[in-house]
């Protein structure tokens, strides 16, 4: 019998804890919903004051249950399924996907992607995952428009993928805490994203960098080993 693994019995633990609490959470968001319905039209200085308590009330529960499913995807990252990956591929799924956004948010993409990059071995969801965040992050820094650029290439054999915005650029402080859980610089962010994004490229036994610049824009690097003895296949090979 082999010894369980502490790590996992915590998440499943701290896991357990978070059901638990989204389970309060949504018993007391019920309620005041039904509160706020009796106050829904305030006939007295008293009853809008009343009213505009329970909508903050309301706020904060929303709040606390995004940074309990946030949570939960960050304890919970289950063991990969890893199979060979185009990974041109996997990003155009994720900018057809987010394209609508990009566009509602006056914010052009880009791409820079050979058609021979070697073969990833990449668990496709959860690496999709990875990459919506560090995409939701470039919108947020890029507020007024701009551009995000995907570039990869082969290199000192791995696959060098860089995701590029032009946006508003971090500080020297916040570079050194963004991978930090609950550190976040955005009002009502849960500072779970990056480090989410970080653990799901280390679980690929990769590695994440970041480089940015007030007023220049960030730049994200991912590495990612090449698949062992893979070349890179065809579309309908890795679609099969």
């Amino acid at each position: 019998m082999q010894p369980s693994d502490p790590n996992m019995e915590l998440a499943e633990l701290a896991g357990g804890f978070i059901h638990e609490l989204k389970n309060h959470l949504s018993t007391l968001s019920l309620n005041l919903q039904l509160l706020g319905e009796d106050f829904a039209q305030p006939q007295s200085p008293r009853e809008r004051k009343a009213h505009e308590r329970i909508r903050r009330l309301e706020s904060e529960c929303r709040r606390l249950t995004d940074v309990a499913n946030d949570f939960l995807r960050f304890a919970r990252l289950r063991e990969l399924d890893l199979r060979p990956t185009r990974l041109d591929e996997v990003i155009a799924e994720m900018i057809d996907f987010f394209e609508p956004k990009a566009r509602a948010s006056s914010i052009e993409i880009k791409t820079y992607l050979p058609s021979d990059l070697p073969i990833v071995l990449l668990d496709r969801d959860l690496f999709k995952q990875a990459l919506l965040n560090l995409m939701l992050n470039a919108v947020q820094a890029m507020a007024q428009g701009g551009e995000l650029t995907f570039q990869a290439r082969a290199e000192s054999g791995m696959v060098r993928l860089d995701l590029i915005d032009t946006g508003c650029g971090m500080s020297d402080e916040t570079l050194s805490n963004i991978f930090r859980p609950f550190y976040s610089m955005k009002a009502g962010g849960t500072g779970l994203g990056l480090p989410t994004t970080r653990r799901i490229v280390e679980m690929h036994t990769g590695r994440i960098e970041v480089q940015s610049e007030l007023g220049k824009g960030t730049q994200f690097t991912l590495w990612l080993p090449i698949a062992p003895g893979l070349s890179t296949p065809s579309k309908t090979e890795t679609q099969t």
